[in-house]
């Protein structure tokens, strides 16, 4: 993680921010010398470049294309982060690991060779494999080095400059799950997938797989979405003997596994979003981030709200949302804008719990911000078939309540404490930053394309080709070494959220394989027969709990399999249910006890991690009761005529200001007893729900508070001699 001295650096000029743009290193990953850096650089660059080839230039096949797009993240994973922790001296302990890592490249390598052995085969003719080839051969060896490498790695320990012999045996396996998935996909026999005549090496194959994906989601992801993983794996073969809803007839390991690395899991729906529109989108924030765009953001945010009172707080909600919606994951987006905006707002005030809570509250909003959302959008497309451009209209309101909510929070905040904003000598000019406006210019070409009807992927492409001749007019202006720079960036950038989405896969394919998701819809019914608030609110639980300690994208992938059919069985429309599934899946960063948005902005602000995550959850409230006025006031997500979405907005904004007053506690220039607060929360749940009559009585409802604080304030105040 940069210091933040890094980002606090004031120079003549006042930009605040330098090196917002710079890519975090992790604990666990490799920094190597020059010789196997440049292999690591060339290996990152031909993977971006492969999939700017494929997606604009020439396609391949589906299956074949995913297939290889999961290997390379793999192969890029082990190569550049470790399984166990780096030693402080060159020598590295265990070192008969080396030896038995040695040993393991055997089957690896016997394993790999037999695919071209099975490849020679299928071209010559075969219409099927002989199962001694594929189990003897090709499987155990595979198994045993897949297995026995992921446990040496574990215990494999070496300078954080060296590369790790167990990590190659992973590296070999990986390529050769991922020879054997294209050799059979690409004949008759992926037909058979599912069936008892599927060939043996594919369930083989599979399981190597799902632990290597698994194996990888650990070290890039931690250890949350592994063991959902896992129990939703042992419910496969635990299902049949639970009882009531939760029991199914069963699969045998070999029919499961034969369907997981298809279509119906790895290869499903989460991938193929990580394929195309994550993996372009990581290009794009890539190119930006070379072109110092991050950078710019920040100081923008600083020149236009730093003069306010807490000022750098609301230079975190605007820079935060910023970063967040082309970053992608929200605990990233912590490290990469908080070692700058938390300082700077502890220095004006602001506690430690709550600074680091604003930082992750902001940055978690992000994913809910169009056009971008941090991915999140593409899935719902991809899963819903709703169009893109629909679900990025659909966002507008939403984005505007939660942020105007955080905007409230640190506001009112501010004004309790007594609070002052920076200097103007601080900050940077607002002038000068407003003649590089140009550099926003790349967001307005995505946008602008795609309401044109271009393809998400042509659109951005065109936005990644924008950022580089943009860049010709800054300072910043992108070469070729900088072009292959961000090429490398983005390789790099793009393991994490595609590892985690091939693992999200896996969970999907359980609960569309054992028939679990239909099973729990069944379930959401039966509450829904007691009461359909009732049913919302166990959708709730479910898809927070679901999300918790999950980055943003494989929450809502499991969450809109398992909860979001169970809502539109309900009636509610698909919009509005995966919307739903999709807030409370993004605001799980910010819900105790596992936020992991909250716990990386405590370890910059040095404080507490559960005191900033509660901090952060009461900051971040109105996005816990948005989502369940979409269910009555369909103008929140743009269904419905002009007038209505207005007024929607106008008084669900009032309703949110009103819930920022009562949760701080500050109103009408004071303090605001209990029974005040009160008043203000039902004004507030009243004036969101956006009913003609419910706001009515909302209105009414405020001017009875309203006159009985600034009754308290008067009196409370001396008269003046």
């Amino acid at each position: 993680m940069k210091s933040n001295s890094q980002s606090l650096i004031e120079s003549d000029d006042h930009m605040l921010a330098h090196g917002v743009d710079d890519e975090p290193v992790e604990g666990n990953r490799r920094l190597f010398g020059r010789r196997l850096l440049a292999f690591v650089s060339v290996l990152a660059i031909a993977y971006a470049v492969f999939h700017l080839y494929a997606l604009n230039i020439s396609p391949l096949e589906t299956w074949s294309y995913r297939i290889v797009h999961v290997c390379g993240a793999l192969i890029l994973g082990y190569v550049l982060f470790s399984g166990a922790r780096f030693t402080d001296t060159g020598a590295g302990g265990f070192r008969w690991t080396s030896w038995v890592a040695l040993i393991l490249l055997l089957p690896a390598g016997y394993a790999l060779f037999q695919t071209l052995n099975m490849y020679q085969q299928v071209q010559g003719g075969a219409l099927r494999l002989p199962v001694d080839l594929e189990t003897w051969h090709y499987g155990w060896p595979l198994l045993a080095a897949t297995g026995l490498g992921i446990v040496l790695s574990w215990l494999h320990r070496r300078d954080r400059a060296v590369f790790s012999l167990p990590d190659l045996v992973l590296v070999v396996c990986s390529i050769a799950t991922a020879a054997y998935l294209l050799v059979v996909y690409n004949t008759p026999m992926r037909m058979s997938t599912g069936t008892p005549f599927a060939p043996v090496g594919i369930s083989f194959a599979a399981i190597a797989g799902t632990a290597l994906i698994m194996e990888m989601t650990r070290r890039v992801a931690g250890m949350a979405l592994v063991i959902i993983a896992l129990v939703f794996l042992g419910y496969v073969f635990a299902g049949p003997y639970l009882p009531g809803f939760l029991g199914y007839p069963g699969l045998s390991i070999q029919r499961f596994f034969s369907q997981v690395y298809t279509d119906a899991g790895v290869l499903g729906p989460t991938t193929a979003v990580s394929s195309t529109y994550i993996i372009l989108f990581i290009i794009f924030a890539a190119f930006l981030q070379a072109s110092k765009v991050g950078d710019y953001f920040v100081n923008f945010a600083f020149a236009a709200a730093g003069r306010t009172r807490g000022g750098p707080a609301k230079v975190a909600i605007f820079a935060s949302g910023l970063m967040g919606m082309i970053n992608g994951t929200s605990a990233g987006n912590v490290v990469s804008t908080g070692s700058l905006t938390i300082p700077l707002m502890k220095r004006v005030g602001y506690s430690k719990q709550t600074a680091g809570a604003v930082e992750a509250a902001a940055s978690t909003g992000g994913q809910i911000m169009p056009p971008i959302m941090g991915a999140g959008a593409f899935i719902m497309a991809e899963i819903t078939g709703i169009p893109y451009t629909e679900i990025a209209i659909a966002a507008i309101i939403p984005a505007i309540l939660y942020f105007a909510s955080v905007y409230f929070m640190v506001d009112l905040e501010a004004a309790r404490l007594g609070m002052r904003g920076m200097r103007e000598d601080e900050l940077p000019s607002l002038k000068r930053l407003a003649r590089q406006a140009y550099l926003f210019v790349p967001i307005l070409i995505l946008i602008v394309a795609l309401f044109m009807g271009y393809s998400v992927i042509r659109a951005g492409t065109l936005a990644t080709v924008s950022a580089v001749v943009v860049s010709w007019l800054s300072p910043h202006k992108m070469g070729l070494r900088a072009i292959l720079n961000a090429l490398q960036l983005s390789g790099i950038m793009s393991v994490q959220i595609i590892v985690v989405c091939a693992c999200a896969g896996v969970i999907v394919g359980v609960i569309s394989l054992t028939g679990v998701g239909a099973r729990f819809s069944s379930l959401l019914l039966g509450v829904a027969e007691t009461s359909q608030l009732l049913a919302l609110v166990f959708a709730m639980f479910i898809s927070v709990l679901l999300g918790m300690g999950m980055p943003t994208t494989a929450a809502y992938a499991v969450a809109a399999s398992v909860v979001a059919p169970g809502l539109v069985q309900l009636g509610i429309e698909p919009l509005t249910a995966h919307f739903f599934v999709f807030y409370f899946a993004v605001v799980s960063a910010i819900t105790p006890p596992v936020a992991l948005a909250s716990y990386a902005a405590a370890g910059i602000s040095g404080a507490n991690p559960m005191e900033t995550s509660v901090a952060s959850f009461r900051i971040g409230l109105s996005a816990f009761i948005v989502p369940f006025m979409f269910f009555y006031n369909s103008a929140l997500l743009m269904d419905a005529g002009v007038f209505e979405i207005a007024r929607a907005l106008v008084t669900a904004t009032i309703g949110v200001y009103l819930l920022s007053s009562a949760v701080q506690g500050w109103f009408v220039r004071g303090l605001a007893p209990g029974y005040i607060r009160v008043l203000l929360m039902a004004a507030a749940l009243m004036m969101i729900e956006g009913g003609i009559i419910t706001d009515l009585a909302g209105v009414v409802v405020v001017v009875m508070a309203y006159l009985a604080q600034k009754r308290r304030v008067a009196l409370a105040t001396p008269v003046s001699a």
